[in-house]
């Protein structure tokens, strides 16, 4: 697996979120504390991005129809969405964020 330096750490807001790009894929990179996760930045549902919308909880909300998905699997916590989103392999190292987009475990 092969990890893609995506920016600073500290360019993600704390406890919000930066929409970037590896190549022709969208992510969404979330910081909540000491952790940073990354998730497909199209939401499953309506197919907007979500590094628009809030970070709740360990979820990261659709801005358009208030969808939300769960940070470490991608899997909707509420509708209408029902389908979950790819997360992806995320490491920190020297201040800045790697990842790795085949799938997360």
């Amino acid at each position: 697996m092969t990890f893609v330096k995506v920016c600073p750490v500290a360019e993600i807001p704390a406890d919000g979120v930066l929409g970037a790009e590896i190549g022709d894929t969208q992510i969404a990179l979330v910081r909540q504390g000491d952790d940073v996760f990354a998730v497909n930045d199209i939401c499953s549902h309506a197919e907007v991005n979500l590094s628009e919308g809030e970070i709740y909880n360990g979820t990261i909300e659709c801005w358009l129809h208030g969808s939300c998905f769960d940070l470490r699997t991608g899997k909707p916590t509420n509708p209408p969405a029902t389908q979950p989103v790819a997360t992806y392999r995320v490491k920190v190292e020297d201040g800045d964020v790697y990842v790795a987009l085949g799938p997360a475990e």
